[in-house]
C-alpha cells in the first residue's frame, strides 16, 4: 500500500493536515505515518533527563491521536515516527525512508504565527522533500473528496511535468481538472508556447479520459489569478511545479512556488521537477 507521511507538531494546522491526510488515504488506499521532530534549543542543558521528558510526552500525545483517528482509516493503519534534528530534513528522510507516495503538513502562510513548528518549515518541507507535498491552512474545510483540481500552465519547461501525477491523482477521486492557461507575458512567442502547453495538456486528459476545462486568463501576478479563480470555483486543490532555484549550495523554492505556499487559502499540491530529484537525495 501506498504511504503518506503528515508532519506533527500538535497544533491545530497539523492536527488539519492529518484530517486531509486521512480522507486522501481512504481513497488511495494507503498508510499514514505521523512523523513529530524534536528539536533541541541547546545541546548544553543542564537537565539531563528533559529531553527524555518531552519525547514521552509527545509518544503520550501521538497515541491519543491515533486513539481518536485511527479508526477514520478504512484500510490503512496510522502509526508515528519519533526523530530529531532539523524539522523539514527529517520528515523529508522519513518520506523517503518509506518511499513515501505524498507529504501532508500544515500551513499559516506568512501570518508570523511561530508558536509551533510545522507552519514556518512549511516551505523548507517542500523544497527537500522527495515527493509531492501538500500544504493546507487550518481555516480550510476538508471535504470527504477532491472534486476540482486547479493545474495552472504557465510558459516553464517544467510545468507540464506536474500533469501525469495530477491525472492518476483526479481518476482516485474522480475530479475535475481546470487547466488554467496563465498569460501574463505580451510576447506573442512566450504566449504561443503557454497556449501550446496547455494545448498539449487538455488532449492528453482527453486521450485518458479525464473530465476537464481549459479557461485562458490574462495574468499580472500568476499566482494571485491562480488562487482567484481557484476561490471563485470553490475548488479543493491547486497542483504546481515547485519551479526550484539552486545556486552555489543554496536551494530554495521559485518565487511562484513560495508565493503560492504562502498566500493560498486552498490546500497546494507542490510536485518537483524530475531533472531536480536529485537536489532531496
Amino acid at each position: 500500500m501506498k504511504q503518506i507521511v503528515v508532519a506533527i507538531d500538535f497544533s491545530k494546522h497539523s492536527i488539519h493536515a492529518l484530517e486531509l491526510a486521512i480522507t486522501i488515504a481512504n481513497v488511495i488506499h494507503a498508510h499514514i505515518m505521523m512523523v513529530w521532530v524534536d528539536k533541541p534549543d541547546s545541546d548544553d542543558s543542564i537537565f539531563d533527563n528533559t529531553d527524555h521528558e518531552h519525547r514521552q510526552e509527545a509518544k503520550q500525545r501521538l497515541e491519543e491521536i491515533i486513539e481518536k483517528y485511527g479508526k477514520m482509516l478504512k484500510k490503512g493503519k496510522l502509526t508515528y515516527k519519533l526523530r530529531k534534528g532539523k524539522i523539514y530534513k527529517e520528515i523529508a528522510n522519513q518520506a523517503k525512508y518509506n518511499d513515501a507516495y505524498l507529504i501532508v503538513a500544515g500551513s499559516h502562510g506568512v501570518s508570523g504565527f511561530e508558536s509551533f513548528w510545522i507552519g514556518s518549515n512549511a516551505s523548507k518541507i517542500v523544497t527537500y522533500s522527495p515527493c509531492p507535498v501538500i500544504t493546507i491552512r487550518e481555516s480550510f474545510h476538508v471535504k470527504k473528496t477532491i472534486s476540482k483540481v486547479i493545474l495552472p500552465i504557465d510558459n516553464s519547461t517544467s510545468t507540464r511535468q506536474k500533469v501525469p501525477f495530477a491525472m492518476d491523482f483526479a481518476k482516485c477521486f474522480c475530479s475535475e481538472i481546470h487547466v488554467l492557461e496563465l498569460q501574463s507575458s505580451s510576447l506573442k512567442a512566450v504566449r504561443n508556447k503557454v497556449t501550446s502547453y496547455a494545448t498539449q495538456v487538455s488532449d492528453y486528459l482527453t486521450e485518458n479520459k479525464v473530465k476537464h476545462v481549459v479557461k485562458t486568463i490574462e495574468a499580472d501576478n500568476i499566482t494571485t489569478a491562480t488562487i482567484k479563480y481557484a476561490e471563485e470555483n470553490k475548488a479543493d486543490l491547486i497542483i504546481i511545479m515547485t519551479e526550484q532555484e539552486q545556486e552555489l549550495s543554496n536551494i530554495w523554492l521559485g518565487p511562484y512556488a513560495q508565493q503560492m505556499v504562502n498566500n493560498s487559502p486552498i490546500p497546494v499540491m507542490s510536485v518537483h521537477p524530475k531533472e531536480l530529484d536529485y537536489l532531496s537525495k
